[in-house]
């Protein structure tokens, strides 16, 4: 007969062999996303896309959509009006997208009163109210703001306000967030190996603003070492040989035409990242980069007191192979990709609308937000 000090060691044994079995698995899984989420921002992958999904922050509750409307329905594929917007072919969300039955996208007008949800582009009704739609707008439906532009770009919007369900933008803060680009993590490790190098700097020309931070910073720099311009479309480059002519660059300037809140465009993505080219960046702050990059991706004109001392680091940089190649130690687990499908982020609403649920949303101060 076993003593009851016996049976207790016993179950303390067991426990800790549960707990070992069945947890340990769970620890190394969360010491290993922790690990993935020091050297790129947790938030800029999501499975199975790898498109981050940050939750919606500007949401208000209303009212339940009437019993019966079709954005309750799970059976029927929701149909999306583009509004004013057709140079898009597809008609539903071909698979990789989304399920081709969860939601169908037209752009015939004729189907207003039957669309679940109407998108609409920025550009497209912001010159006059008289562009948005004008027939009376069914309970249900959910009306969704699209913007790629930055706000110093985007007219009129504060007549924008108190019209819309849900935004759809870059901004990472939106309800569909739309980015330029985002890092993926790769299945296995990969040996990056850096494009061979001739050229030290190179700048694809932008329109900035008269006066703007960024002309003045480029005109600066020229001083201490020549940067060479593209000009589109006077180079008669393709996309791709104007990607691989910057691959011989060592840095390039990927300076915004707006500072503004998650405004990383392609200028980052494409010509910088995608090309081999360590980035020179001139937008919003380090840390809003860093939301999108390791630290060690690029390199931040804020870093420096003066264009001077920028320079006197790219310099030594240029120079310096060992340092230089720390540049891109991060292209083992990671890949730039550059968001060049409208047809990707029309479905990526569609998942969203999906995933929505019985409560309506709106964005009654856009404006405030949006700025």
């Amino acid at each position: 007969m076993k003593s009851p000090g016996h049976w207790r060691d016993f179950g303390k044994y067991l426990a800790c062999l549960f707990f070992l079995t069945t947890m340990s698995p769970l620890l190394l899984f969360l010491d290993g996303y922790h690990r993935v989420s020091r050297l790129t921002p947790a938030s800029s992958v999501s499975f199975p896309d790898m498109l981050p999904q940050p939750p919606p922050r500007l949401a208000w509750s209303m009212p339940v959509p009437p019993k019966g409307s079709q954005i309750c329905q799970d059976h029927e594929p929701l149909l999306i009006l583009l509004w004013g917007w057709p140079f898009l072919s597809a008609e539903e969300c071909s698979p990789g997208l989304g399920r081709p039955d969860q939601c169908r996208l037209t752009t015939n007008r004729s189907q207003y009163a039957a669309a679940d949800a109407v998108l609409m582009y920025h550009r497209d009704v912001s010159g006059s109210p008289l562009l948005l739609p004008q027939a009376p707008r069914p309970p249900s439906q959910l009306w969704i703001w699209f913007n790629m532009d930055p706000p110093s770009s985007s007219r009129n919007l504060a007549s924008m306000d108190g019209l819309f369900n849900l935004t759809m933008t870059y901004r990472r803060d939106s309800d569909i967030f739309t980015p330029y680009g985002w890092l993926r993590v790769l299945k296995n490790p990969q040996r990056f190996t850096i494009p061979p190098k001739s050229k030290l700097v190179a700048l694809v020309s932008s329109k900035w603003p008269l006066g703007s931070r960024q002309g003045k910073y480029y005109h600066q720099l020229q001083r201490y070492f020549p940067v060479d311009v593209y000009r589109l479309p006077q180079t008669g480059l393709s996309s791709r040989e104007l990607q691989l002519t910057l691959s011989h660059y060592k840095f390039y300037l990927a300076f915004e035409n707006s500072v503004h809140e998650d405004y990383i465009t392609e200028k980052l993505w494409k010509n910088a990242l995608l090309a081999g080219a360590v980035p020179v960046v001139l937008g919003p702050p380090r840390e809003n980069y860093e939301r999108y990059l390791p630290p060690e991706a690029f390199v931040h004109v804020d870093d420096f007191p003066t264009v001077r001392e920028l320079a006197r680091f790219l310099g030594k940089l240029a120079r310096d192979p060992v340092r230089y190649q720390h540049y891109f130690q991060w292209r083992t687990w990671l890949e730039p990709v550059l968001e060049t499908s409208w047809t990707a982020r029309l479905c990526r609403a569609c998942r969203v609308l999906r995933e929505t649920s019985d409560t309506f949303r709106a964005t009654p101060r856009l404006s405030q937000w949006f700025k």
